[in-house]
């Protein structure tokens, strides 16, 4: 009798990384990662892997996080020249089943099971246990995604959160969403919560404050930020995490998150103990009337770093246990 392999993979635009767990285990082995641009394909990649770790003869369910919209068979990927049909990836590499997953999906998934390690709390609030949880990630975009829990099973609510409508709510912002309408017919938060929104408040307060602007990255802003060489720049990550807080407390508003909302992403990780002593926290509860109802939620950093694989493998174990249920159910009726 073959042996049954679970395999998952996380896919970026510069790298690929593939794993194996087992259904009762959490833990993910035998970990690879792989350049994106030595190879002409997904299933290439795979397929290396599989002869690799030499899982030719198994019965292969597999996973796969993907950064890219995934409701259609024929996948485009975003940030590389690779469209493939989901259908013939599976028949191609012989895959018992095949899920391909949004890379939130995949995080939503990872949520529930991080641990105080994977994790850090900003400010007040305690978790309540099977409640709705709301994700936000400012990375090279804004990603949103929520998490509600129905019969047992985590169920991801994706969409397009990020690019709902900017919303100022001081007379700074006010003034940098003057300046944004310049360049923008429609503000969007991610225009404000990515690397390149960093930026843009970046270039924004310099024409505010009528200085000259640098030619700074994200990375750059941030990094000066913290270290206090340069006022413009840590007014612009002081506001970074001023609007983060008030978009990160409209969504606990919008779907009741008392599970917690949870900051993703690859940039906040970066300046954990700034955004700790900034006031996004103080944002993120000062809702008027509602102001009581945030401060009970709790808002975290995810720290993990392999949040997708983590989330890959939690949704092919539940997806594999449904599929168990369900075949137990039909042998009983006949």
């Amino acid at each position: 009798m073959a042996t049954v392999i679970n395999l998952i993979a996380d896919i970026g635009g510069t790298n690929i990384r593939v794993g194996l767990f087992a259904d009762n285990q959490t833990e993910v082995e035998q970990l690879t990662v792989f350049q994106c641009n030595q190879y002409h394909s997904l299933a290439e990649v795979l397929q290396t892997y599989i002869e690799q770790k030499n899982i030719n003869n198994s019965v292969i369910n597999a996973c796969l996080a993907i950064a890219c919209p995934v409701e259609d068979d024929l996948i485009s990927m975003t940030n590389l020249p690779w469209t493939f049909s989901q259908k013939e990836l599976k028949e191609q590499l012989n895959f018992n089943s095949l899920y391909l997953i949004n890379d939130y999906t995949a995080i939503a998934h990872a949520v529930p099971l991080l641990t105080a390690q994977q994790k850090v709390q900003i400010g007040s609030g305690q978790s309540i246990s099977n409640k709705p949880i709301a994700i936000c990630g400012p990375g090279t975009g804004l990603g949103v995604a929520n998490v509600v829990f129905y019969e047992g099973q985590c169920v991801c609510l994706g969409g397009e959160g990020g690019h709902v409508d900017f919303a100022p709510t001081d007379v700074t912002e006010i003034k940098i969403l003057e300046f944004l309408l310049t360049k923008y017919q429609h503000v969007s938060y991610e225009q404000l919560l990515s690397g390149l929104g960093l930026e843009q408040i970046y270039h924004a307060l310099c024409f505010i404050n009528e200085t000259e602007a640098k030619k700074l990255s994200a990375k750059d802003i941030s990094e000066n930020a913290i270290a206090k060489n340069c006022t413009t720049c840590e007014q612009a990550l002081d506001q970074f995490c001023k609007i983060l807080g008030s978009f990160a407390g409209n969504l606990a508003l919008t779907i009741a998150s008392f599970g917690g909302v949870y900051i993703a992403g690859g940039i906040v990780p970066r300046f954990i103990q700034y955004i700790e002593n900034s006031e996004f926290r103080a944002r993120f509860e000062a809702k008027g009337r509602f102001n009581d109802f945030n401060r009970s939620i709790p808002t975290f950093v995810i720290t993990e770093s392999q949040p997708g694989i983590l989330g890959a493998s939690a949704y092919l174990r539940q997806k594999n246990l449904i599929n168990l249920t369900t075949s137990r159910t039909e042998t009983k009726k006949l």
